[in-house]
């Protein structure tokens, strides 16, 4: 039998490039709706593809709410339709007024974004008054990853007081990512949850008790976002989970998701006796974890010698099984930077490449 990720035109696609499968994509768009309880739990992040056509097939699974890094993928997801945009990285500088052209642009989608800082708030309410534009704020909270947020708390509550109270501004609630928290254990996992949380759910009662309207709590990375998706209130933001890698499968096999993103590379060389070079270098796969970076079909076992811009080297006692020009088929670490290091992708239909798909949102800019 044919395995499912190889395409019968290679011969007529270059390499290095990512394979999508559009079916697995469905299978994974099913399962994260069962998981979140309902397509109205779920603000997907669209960093992990940045592709126009997956937010048409989010929205015609019914999703409608989506989670984006940059204004480009704010962009590209109301270009394709995108109801209702969450920019998950506090705006400053040029990116204010950026965010306020976007939002004159796009008048019929909703757009909301973050803030952990008195002084940014500040500038956030004098350009959405300047904009003549009622800006939506979620109060970020660091919950222990230690890389955005404020730590829940007075100084928390305080910056939510103060978004209640400053005009063109309207408090959405708050938001919080656990990005730190991928324990594979279950019940450990559901633990540290419990305990990173805590001082969130305290803070959104305290603020709740002093009559101020705190909606939505906006939580969660694809190891959390099942558990996060019990409590009440909560829409959750995994990103991984349409395309799916090998680093998540560890992290979280519960999950039941599908392998739908593939690097197709090639051996360009065979430097020695039991080395293969493939043209699968730091520009085509996500670098930033520790080998491996991609685990290659029929290839398991094989060691990373040396990886650079345009080569990764391999040791395998099977080097003399391959030729110079043959294809190979693997799955990365990690997907969301390797799709943002391909201008386009292919999508696989009928175990055909049939459609080129421009990565649009890899851009740091589109028109905005």
């Amino acid at each position: 039998m044919t395995p499912w990720y190889t395409i019968s035109n290679a011969h007529s696609i270059a390499s290095p490039t990512v394979l999508l499968y559009p079916e697995r994509i469905e299978h994974n768009l099913k399962r994260m709706i069962e998981l979140a309880g309902g397509v109205s739990r779920l603000r997907p992040h669209v960093k992990t593809h940045k592709l126009a056509p997956i937010i048409a097939m989010k929205r015609a699974a019914g999703i409608h709410k989506f989670k984006v890094s940059t204004i480009a993928e704010a962009e590209m997801t109301a270009s394709a339709g995108g109801e209702d945009i969450l920019l998950a990285h506090q705006p400053n500088g040029p990116n204010i007024p950026r965010l306020m052209a976007l939002i004159k642009a796009f008048p019929a989608t909703h757009f909301a974004t973050l803030v952990d800082d008195p002084a940014n708030l500040q500038a956030l309410s004098a350009a959405a008054g300047a904009a003549g534009v009622q800006l939506m704020l979620y109060v970020d909270l660091n919950v222990g990853m230690n890389r955005t947020g404020i730590i829940p708390g007075e100084p928390a509550l305080a910056l939510y007081r103060q978004l209640c109270q400053t005009p063109s501004l309207t408090p959405g609630g708050l938001h919080a990512y656990d990005g730190h928290l991928h324990e594979p254990d279950a019940g450990a996992l559901k633990q540290q949850v419990m305990s990173a949380f805590a001082p969130v759910w305290a803070m959104r009662d305290q603020l709740r008790a002093e009559g101020l309207p705190v909606p939505l709590l906006i939580a969660s990375g694809t190891p959390t976002f099942a558990l996060m998706a019990q409590h009440p209130d909560v829409e959750v933001g995994a990103g991984t989970t349409v395309l799916w890698d090998f680093g998540q499968e560890k992290v979280c096999p519960d999950h039941h998701m599908q392998n739908a993103a593939v690097l197709m590379t090639r051996v360009i060389s065979k430097p020695t006796p039991d080395r293969l070079c493939l043209d699968l270098g730091h520009k085509s796969v996500a670098a930033e974890m520790p080998h491996p970076r991609v685990q290659l079909f029929g290839l398991e076992d094989a060691v990373a010698v040396t990886h650079s811009e345009e080569h990764l080297v391999l040791q395998t006692p099977r080097a003399a099984d391959y030729r110079v020009g043959d294809v190979l088929y693997g799955l990365p670490r990690h997907i969301c930077p390797t799709m943002a290091l391909h201008s386009e992708v292919w999508a696989v239909r009928g175990g055909r490449a049939a459609e080129a798909w421009p990565v649009t949102a890899r851009a740091r800019r589109i028109t905005i």
